[in-house]
């Protein structure tokens, strides 16, 4: 959950007087405290005397543009926020400026609600503020190599998120698809917290029989149960003092759940079969590939236990959707290998790595560390080339060779590529018309008209 911060003092900067005039009337309006700069070097001799919010920055001025003022904030003043103002919008430039840490992007002429909507962002959004824990490959953990890989911004505010909520005592509900790392999170957590030098216990909702699951969470005495033939320490005593993580928690039974509420509740419990209540100091991290809302809504899933183990979501975006910390993963996946086999390091050619960055990874993570072992492993080549790549990631790029085929007609080609592009999304139409640049009901009348 994201700290929301106040923004009292914001910079205006355009070289522009009618634009700097017009946000400084609206934000006084809003009891907000402004002063302006025509000039990216008047804006950096201000941010060396004054502290603020929020920057309002344009990127087309005479002298140093809006990028070089950006580098130069986040290098120097990397707690505050940048809001980026152009009349000259390009793709390249959203992405650049992006990149470089800038929390939205709002263009020439906007009105007061696109403004509005822009500062409420600025004060919800985190900042990612540079520490010796974070450097440009990911987050790493006290003396060991990187445990989380990545340079995203989608990322890079995950990080950020970890390293605030990990000194505290709160629980943290982490969510995302399978395979995109949230026991790696759930581990960043408990080592960047004060109970690091304590157990950190994890226990797979999804692997343990229900009857099972009672009495390994919580222990047993012995006799408590038919084969109880001695007394068990539960999960929960062995993690004492330290973080306990539950994967896959909307698996949890509601009689467990129940169970698991009061734990939380009381900060006791008591073993299977036994009178004794003993004490408990875990911190709880839980985890979830499901939507546990609508878990709630058909009743499966307690809507008081979510409200006791989500004071913190932390929501893991798939890896199609940070492709630009592909070729970092697998530069770390292929070094770590191949220490472990012995092997030397392969280099990936630019044709490879372009493939393997545009493959949408089902699996996420786990599975391109996976495709990383098997081609290590069974290929055993100096230098990964397309030929060595699994069929199944290769063969989506014959798909795209649809030009070299016969003539097709533009209403042909077109049935071709949205087919292409909803099988790219599995079936997806939300995502399908985001790529197609069409809205949602354009795209439906699409499909029925081709018959896909």
């Amino acid at each position: 959950m994201s700290s929301h911060r106040q923004i009292t003092r914001v910079l205006i900067v355009d070289d522009e007087a009618v634009v700097r005039q017009g946000i400084s009337r609206a934000l006084h309006n809003r009891q907000i405290t402004t002063k302006t700069a025509a000039s990216g070097e008047e804006a950096l001799g201000l941010l060396n005397h004054h502290d603020f919010d929020l920057v309002l920055l344009d990127i087309k001025m005479e002298g140093m543009d809006g990028i070089e003022v950006l580098q130069r904030i986040r290098d120097r003043y990397p707690g505050t926020r940048v809001i980026i103002i152009t009349g000259y919008p390009t793709i390249d430039t959203a992405v650049r400026c992006t990149k470089l840490g800038a929390l939205d992007y709002l263009i020439k002429p906007f009105s007061l609600d696109d403004l509005d909507a822009a500062l409420e962002k600025a004060g919800r959004e985190a900042v990612v503020v540079p520490d010796e824990s974070v450097d440009q490959s990911g987050l790493r953990l006290d003396s060991e190599k990187h445990l989380m890989v990545g340079n995203s911004p989608p990322i890079r505010r995950i990080f950020e998120k970890i390293k605030r909520v990990a000194p505290t005592e709160s629980t943290v509900l982490i969510t995302g698809e399978s395979g995109t790392g949230k026991e790696l999170v759930a581990r960043a957590i408990h080592a960047n917290s004060s109970r690091k030098e304590q157990e950190f216990v994890a226990v797979d909702c999804s692997s343990l029989v229900e009857s099972l699951l009672e009495s390994e969470l919580f222990g047993h005495v012995k006799g408590s149960f038919t084969g109880a033939h001695q007394t068990k320490h539960g999960l929960f005593e062995l993690a004492n003092h330290g973080t306990f993580f539950f994967d896959e928690i909307a698996n949890l039974s509601l009689n467990i759940q129940a169970k698991l509420l009061r734990v939380i509740q009381e900060r006791e419990f008591m073993k299977v079969g036994d009178q004794q209540k003993i004490k408990l100091d875990i911190r709880i991290i839980s985890a979830s590939n499901t939507e546990l809302s609508e878990a709630i809504r058909k009743g499966d899933f307690r809507g008081d236990l979510y409200y006791r183990l989500s004071v913190v979501p932390i929501h893991l975006p798939p890896l199609r959707e940070r492709k630009e910390d592909i070729p970092l993963l697998i530069h770390h996946f292929l070094d770590k290998l191949s220490r472990k086999v012995k092997r030397d390091l392969p280099e990936v050619t630019s044709e490879a790595m372009d493939i393997l960055s545009e493959y949408a990874w089902p699996g996420n993570v786990r599975e391109l560390e996976h495709a990383m072992e098997r081609i290590l492993i069974l290929e055993d080549a100096p230098v990964i080339r397309p030929g060595h790549l699994p069929s199944y990631i290769t063969q989506r790029q014959g798909e795209l060779q649809m030009f070299s085929e016969e003539p097709l007609t533009l209403s042909e080609l077109e049935k071709k590529y949205i087919a292409f592009i909803l099988k790219r999304t599995r079936g997806k139409k939300t995502r399908a018309a985001q790529i197609l640049g069409i809205n949602r009901k354009t795209l439906a009348a699409k499909i029925n008209k081709y018959g896909l």
